[in-house]
């Protein structure tokens, strides 16, 4: 079987190389242009074009594939290059562009998606975070046979990973990853052999995961501490949670949701205590929160009595924007 590879960040990468690994021809891959990163602002390839230069592997980088957008050019640099692959699917993981019409119809075998989440639930941009900040038990992968909706398509395979208590979306990513690159290689050689069944969405249990912004970061201390605690682990490592105390900005890394000490007063984002072990803080629901370990911009992570050797704190100290 001939395939091209469409994909941009590591979630990819992992998926091409193991395509690669089980002797699968990939003639083209398809990734997002170099984008400026580090201090320097350089220009970076992505992990997946890495990739595919060290095994000799022709890309291309379009801005757009729609051939009546901004970019009519590269949509058609494309269309010529996949054209001329002659591939019989296309794979996509986390590639970054919408797939029009053309190239959904154009490989023989259409194109399929390794979606981390266990559709329906968590169509869209960021299903891993949301999976994690919802509190689901369990989340996973699905092969998915593309079509022109917002991960609508059916489903080629399925299989579901557990969330660990402590889970974050670093850990769970590289987790669903693993589990995507087995599932693609596995869907490909059932397809080989003709025993690859589709099956329709079912129409219960959809729900949509929203790309996250970077006001979401802020955290809010008038929600209770499990709702907090849960967001902190979605949005590590990005775009990270913080708070503001005495006009610095914080980052939270690590906390806990403290079962023992009740927030009486009601006085939201207020250092209730504080010690070598944690800061506690006023959440909503009577809740609190215990900080471990929080990083000032800039600088490195801290676990909480490190920390306060070097940055002045008090019980009784307003965190976030919240009046006091």
């Amino acid at each position: 079987m001939r395939i091209a590879f469409a994909g941009t960040p590591d979630f990819a990468h992992v998926a091409l190389q193991a395509l690669l690994d089980a002797g699968f021809e990939v003639a083209l891959v398809l990734t997002q242009p170099d984008r400026p990163a580090g201090r320097g602002l350089q220009l970076q390839a992505s992990p997946v074009r890495q990739c595919a230069s060290r095994h000799g592997i022709a890309v291309v980088q379009p801005r757009s594939l729609r051939l009546d957008g901004r970019f009519p050019d590269d949509a058609q640099a494309a269309r010529t290059a996949l054209a001329a692959a002659r591939i019989d699917a296309l794979i996509v993981a986390a590639y970054g562009l919408i797939l029009p019409a053309w190239v959904l119809q154009m490989p023989r075998h259409g194109c399929l998606n390794i979606h981390a989440s266990l559709l329906p639930r968590w169509r869209g941009a960021a299903p891993i975070h949301r999976a994690i900040e919802a509190g689901d038990a369990e989340t996973g992968v699905t092969i998915m046979q593309m079509d022109e909706g917002l991960d609508t398509g059916a489903m080629l395979l399925r299989e579901a990973l557990a969330i660990a208590p402590r889970e974050t979306t670093g850990t769970l990513h590289d987790r669903l990853a693993a589990l995507g690159g087995v599932l693609i290689v596995r869907a490909l050689k059932e397809l080989q052999q003709g025993e690859l069944q589709p099956t329709p969405q079912p129409p219960e249990g959809i729900s949509y995961a929203h790309k996250i912004s970077k006001a979401e970061s802020a955290l809010d201390w008038s929600l209770p501490a499990e709702v907090l605690e849960r967001r902190v682990r979605a949005f590590d490592p990005f775009p990270g949670t913080q708070t503001v105390h005495g006009g610095v900005t914080l980052k939270l890394r690590d906390c806990e949701i403290d079962s023992f000490y009740r927030n009486t007063d009601k006085r939201f984002g207020h250092i209730l205590y504080m010690d070598s072990n944690g800061i506690g803080v006023a959440c909503g629901n009577g809740s609190v929160l215990r900080l471990t370990a929080l990083q000032r911009a800039g600088g490195k992570r801290l676990a909480v009595g490190e920390f306060l050797r070097g940055h002045a704190m008090a019980v009784g100290d307003p965190l976030g924007a919240e009046p006091g």
